[in-house]
């Protein structure tokens, strides 16, 4: 009986001590995670940023897609972190960002003549996101889902999901599909992914963010941004009437117009038209050339896909837990604000800075 005891008690312990990851905002897990991030850097960008010891690099992606890698981190042999590269001077990195029109959050991809990428990222039928980050998603999937796999395998459980800028807009979209591969079962539900986004730019529309937010509530993704940080101001984002919920004051506008006397009528039509003609005229050519046309320039770099359906919207949003790094007159100090540096508030360095002068309350 004594034995039996002792024997359940060890598992209990066993089991407790090999639960790591626990929800919300850990500032020295951010502050660890950003130096890993910074190891995709030359050797002058990381040189005051050095990998915390208790980690150890397993695994770099050949590059992929539009120009796109992610590497395996081993945190104590018993964490796993999957880390995305962020934008690099390559042209088609930045190309990847521009291809910015919208695409249904569940569909396919063909990627090339082989490769087709079936995603779900949100039970919304209206949700929508990125088409240029979601391509990437698709590549770099080919690789991450049997690394999760054998990870799985050896009994590693906890994961962690790190980008930066790019990497942060990519790793959204890898948190959806994760996520709903294991509502599908594909995937062990068993696993737990906890998310950082650090300067991460808007992944989607509104209805995508709400089905982000509703699956990674209580704590298990965030996305960090420098206040003074353009990028997570990105892409740009143009709401129309259309993009409302189905039940709303404006769905039956015209009628309510119509049974209007004149001159009034003629007001409010004119009014009416004022405002909805230029949004969706913007929307329209946000489209027709961050999508349509510069979709011919991704096929030159990947001469096998094929451009999907364009969703009719980009009201982009603001997606997730946020958390804020404020700067303060010591920060305006040390990196001084030139409208020609116009990376001076994005790089590692100034939100490694914030962070740690971060107070949680």
């Amino acid at each position: 009986m004594k034995f039996t005891l002792l024997a359940f008690g060890l598992i209990v312990c066993l089991t407790v001590s090999g639960q790591h990851l626990k929800p919300g905002f850990d500032k020295q897990e951010y502050i660890e995670l950003m130096k890993v991030s910074a190891q995709f850097g030359d050797s002058s960008y990381r040189a005051d940023l050095p990998v915390p010891p208790e980690y150890k690099l397993e695994y770099r992606s050949p590059i992929v897609g539009m120009a796109n890698v992610w590497e395996l981190w081993m945190k104590n042999k018993d964490i796993a972190v999957i880390s995305i590269r962020g934008t690099v001077g390559d042209p088609v990195s930045w190309m990847n960002n521009y291809y910015a029109a919208m695409v249904p959050a569940k569909g396919r991809l063909q990627l090339d003549k082989k490769m087709i990428f079936n995603y779900d990222l949100a039970d919304n039928p209206r949700a929508a996101v990125h088409v240029g980050w979601l391509v990437s998603t698709g590549f770099l999937s080919q690789t991450i889902l049997p690394k999760i796999d054998s990870l799985y395998r050896s009994g590693i459980r906890d994961m962690i999901i790190m980008g930066h800028s790019q990497g942060g807009g990519i790793a959204y979209l890898l948190t959806a599909y994760l996520d709903h591969l294991q509502k599908n079962k594909s995937l062990p539900a068993d696993i737990r992914f906890k998310t950082y986004c650090s300067a991460g730019p808007k992944p989607g529309n509104l209805y995508f963010a709400y089905d982000y937010e509703v699956a990674t509530q209580g704590g298990w993704a965030y996305n960090i941004v420098n206040a003074v940080d353009w990028v997570p101001e990105t892409p740009v984002s143009i709401q129309i009437l259309d993009d409302y919920n189905y039940v709303n004051p404006f769905k039956h506008i015209k009628g309510f117009i119509k049974k209007q006397k004149w001159p009034q009528r003629w007001a409010l039509n004119y009014g009416y038209g004022r405002m909805n003609t230029p949004s969706r005229k913007a929307a329209r050519n946000f489209r027709k050339y961050l999508g349509g046309y510069l979709s011919k320039s991704v096929k030159k770099h990947l001469k096998e896909f094929r451009s999907p359906e364009y969703y009719h919207s980009n009201d982009y949003v603001r997606t997730g837990a946020y958390i804020v790094l404020q700067p303060d007159d010591g920060y305006y100090k040390l990196f001084p604000q030139d409208e020609k540096t116009i990376f001076v508030n994005h790089f590692h360095s100034p939100y490694l800075y914030l962070a740690a002068k971060l107070e949680l309350k």
